[in-house]
This record gives C-alpha cells, structure tokens and sequence, in this order.
C-alpha cells in the first residue's frame, strides 16, 4: 500500500446511571451531564504499518482498562496488533472511577487500615446507592466503548490528505509556586512576601493535525496542549471540561461532522489557572489548598474552577484551530507510517530508611493527635503522604524498576511520543527542543498510569506532585525517558 488511510469514530462514555466522579481526594457522586465525555478514536493505516489513536474523557488509563480494551478489540478484528492501540486520556476530574473486578483492597487503605484504630476506620464523604454505576460495571461500559470507537475508526479508514500545523493558545502555567526557603507547594499562594517564584514554565503552543478526506474536505483535527482538562475539577457532575467546549465550539464553525481528538502534553506540574493573577472560585470550593485568606479582586480570566472559565478555554482554543485551518494553503498524501512500541524498565524512585521511619513516625502522630475523630477525606490528603512513603519503602524490598510502555511514532512530518505519567513540562520541553521531527507531539497519560514525573528541582522542593507517595518513577527515570524518546525520534528522522 502506498497511501496513507485514516479512519475516525466517537464513542460517549456516558452511562444511564449516575457515576462515582474520580479526580480528587473527596468522594463526588454526579448530579447531572454538565457536557458529553466522549472516546475519539483516529486510525492510521500506511504501508503495513498500524496506529489507532483513542484520547478519553477519563482520569487516567490503568493498566487492566488498556489490557481489556485491546482484548475487546482483538476479539471484533484481526487485522490490527492491539499493541499499536495508543490510548490517552485528557484528565477530565469529572468522569468515571474504574475499578477491576475482583481487584484487592488497595495497598493505601490497606497500610492505612495497619494504623487506624479497628472502631475508627476512614468514612468516605458520600456512599454510591444502587443509582450509581459500580467502578467494575464502569470498567466494563467504558473498556466496550473504547475498542468499539477502535474498532468503528478503523473500518472508515479512507484514502486522505493530511497537513500538520501550529498555533498559540494561553491555557497551560506552572501550578507550582516556590518560596524564599527554597520549598514549594501546588496552588501555593503567591500573596506574600515569601513568593519567590513559580517552579516551572508553561507552553503555549498548540500541536495540530489537520485531516481531509480524499476530495480535501476537513475530517478531524488533532491538537496536543500542554495542560490537563481540569478546571471543573471541584464539581459534582460528568463533564468533558475546556476539549467539549472546544470540540462544540469547532463543530458550530466548521462542521458538526468534524472530529477534535484532544492529547495532553508533557504537564505534570501545569494547570489552567494563572496563580498570579489569581481569581477566586465563583462557588465554593471545599479545598484548602485553594483557598486565599485575602484574594485581591484581579482583571484577569474568569474564574479557572467554574463554568465560565471552562466556556474562556475553550473558545481559547477553538478559535486558534479555526484561525489556523483558515490559513491553511497546502495539503499533504506523503505515506509515512512508523510505529515503535517499547517497554522501558525505568528505575522505581526508592524512599530512604530515614523516609520511611519518619513517615512511620508521622502518620502516628497524625493519628494520635486525631484520637476519636472520623477520618474524612481531608484527613486522607494529609495521610496519603506518609501512607505514599510507607508503601514505596516496603515495595522496593522485591521491586528495582517500574515497567513503561512507550511508544514512538512518525506520521509524515511529526514524531508522536507517549508515556504513562503526569510528566513535568521540563521533559516534554527537552524532547520537543532535540527532536529532528519538524513537529513533535508528547503525549502523557498514555497505555498505563504512573503517577507524576517531577524534576530534581521539584523532588528537592517537596509537596504534592513531588513527594514520593505521588508516583512511581523520579527524576533519574524522568532522564532516561528523555533521552531514549529522543534518541528513538531522531532514528526515524534522521538529520
């Protein structure tokens, strides 16, 4: 075959019964469909070689949800190796908890069970009744749903032209703010006199793909943003956050047929809220760390936890894409299709015995300061991390490496890079800047969950996203990433 084919499908992934929202330490149970989630799939057949992409309105992709979609899919078609199934998710906080069936008690309740007093076990906020979906019939529905949007992208796979294209969108900055004691904290307040930086940049850019079908009429875009789906991360009901408002907006401008696959880029420590010029939350929100003892009034965006702000991004966004395709003067049919899939045996980052007996002697503490309380939800936030420390200590005893699926794509002129982790914008900033690709698209929460990938910078200020307790690999597996992405990319497009 000496053409390129693509195929595009969409699934919702929205159930008849209500859903137990995952994304946050606080149990939510949703209320209504505040916007459609979806599945948007995009099959790529070329010379031989395979790819189906699937980007999911969900949190993340465990490992038995990647391993149950590809089954599914391998039972309706034969055509394809499951392993060139790519799926990624937008890490929407409104959207399914999944959960494996039969799956044993997970090691962070277990260890916390290990401590609390038998009559004062944790008390979850909120109870699913019998009009919410269960995690394991979640699992199900969605696992369907995705190797059918697999299965439907790649019987309308078609001859077609294709263009890759870039534009600028503000929607990604540094979520984590640094002090003059050389620590940091996520969401930390910049309103003080101890501010003394944020951690880490932002990108603004926005990678694109434009495809037509073969009489060059617009079929699906995809766009890679650096920056999670979470503005309406706080809420109480289904939602595809700022890429369904984005997906809409596109759709009232150039067609209600036009497919939006939406990939997140390197952004572990990126957000859509701008910490300096901070604007508080419209409703409540029932977070500390969020919360501004005295919030100066700001001219800025509106609020990044609300409907409004949701509706700015993705107006944002769509608007670039729009400008950008307006501008388009050239289409592209060069069949060039490669596709490596690898697993890397990164190095699980390890918690020293000091780590560990101090967690230890914390969470004790915490526990005995607390005697006869119920243990809520914020209780479990401060836990998690001696918990996290705990847990690390006891699983490094019989484990050195943290196996990564990675994959490293070409498609004409752009290289496609994935990994499992919320990885910090540093990496994907490394990649993009010694790819010999003309456009390089990282893609993050991708075929797995690792948890953060912080910096050393990062791991030496310390918090949330950085503590041990908030992935599996650090800074010296975050290098070995880099480089071997890198050094995979620059194979296919040799200088």
């Amino acid at each position: 075959m000496d053409k390129m084919l693509i195929g595009w499908a969409e699934e919702s992934l929205v159930p008849e019964k209500k859903v137990s929202v995952a994304g946050q330490f606080f149990e939510r149970i949703s209320e209504y469909v505040e916007s459609e989630i979806t599945a948007t799939a995009m099959a790529v057949e070329c010379n031989g070689e395979q790819l189906i992409m699937i980007s999911a309105d969900l949190v993340g992709m465990p490992n038995f949800v990647l391993n149950m979609a590809r089954e599914k899919f391998a039972k309706m078609c034969d055509e394809v190796d499951p392993m060139k199934i790519v799926i990624s998710v937008t890490h929407t906080h409104c959207s399914h908890t999944l959960v494996r069936e039969n799956a044993p008690i997970a090691e962070t309740q277990k260890t916390l069970n290990e401590f609390l007093p038998a009559d004062n076990q944790y008390q979850p906020l909120v109870k699913p009744d019998d009009s919410v979906i269960t995690g394991e019939e979640a699992t199900e529905f969605v696992t369907d749903r995705l190797a059918l949007a697999a299965k439907k992208a790649w019987d309308n796979r078609d001859e077609c032209y294709y263009t890759n294209e870039f534009g600028r969108a503000a929607v990604g900055m540094c979520r984590r703010v640094v002090y003059d004691d050389n620590t940091a904290q996520m969401w930390g307040d910049v309103n003080t006199a101890n501010f003394d930086s944020l951690e880490g940049g932002n990108d603004s850019g926005v990678e694109l793909l434009y495809v037509f079908d073969k009489n060059k009429k617009l079929t699906g875009i995809v766009a890679n943003i650096a920056c999670p789906a979470q503005i309406l991360e706080q809420r109480s009901f289904i939602s595809a956050d700022y890429w369904g408002r984005a997906k809409n907006n596109i759709r009232e401008k150039l067609g209600k047929d036009i497919y939006l696959l939406g990939i997140c880029g390197a952004a572990g420590d990126q957000c859509p809220r701008d910490l300096v010029r901070w604007v508080d939350p419209e409703t409540p929100i029932d977070d500390p760390n969020v919360k501004r003892p005295n919030p100066i009034k700001r001219k800025a965006d509106p609020s990044m936890y609300d409907v409004s702000g949701c509706n700015r991004v993705g107006k944002r966004i769509a608007n670039e894409i729009v400008s950008v395709y307006e501008e388009i003067t050239e289409l592209q049919n060069a069949p060039i299709l490669e596709h490596k899939v690898a697993t890397l045996n990164l190095p699980l980052r390890k918690a020293t015995m000091t780590e560990y007996n101090e967690a230890v002697r914390e969470l004790k503490a915490y526990i005995a300061e607390n005697e006869g309380k119920e243990f809520n939800f914020d209780d479990l936030a401060k836990m998690y991390v001696y918990v996290g420390t705990i847990n690390r200590f006891r699983e490094q005893q019989n484990k050195e490496v943290f196996p990564t699926e990675a994959h490293v794509i070409r498609l004409g002129n752009i290289a496609i890079a994935t990994n499992p982790f919320e990885l910090f914008l540093d990496y994907g900033n490394r990649m993009k800047a010694r790819s010999y690709a003309e456009q390089t698209f990282v893609v993050q929460l991708c075929n797995g969950m690792g948890g953060y990938l912080p910096t050393a910078k990062a791991e030496e200020h310390g918090h949330y996203s950085a503590y041990i307790s908030s992935g599996n690999v650090g800074h010296v597996g975050g290098d070995i990433l880099t480089r071997w992405t890198i050094e995979e990319i620059n194979k296919m497009f040799k200088a």
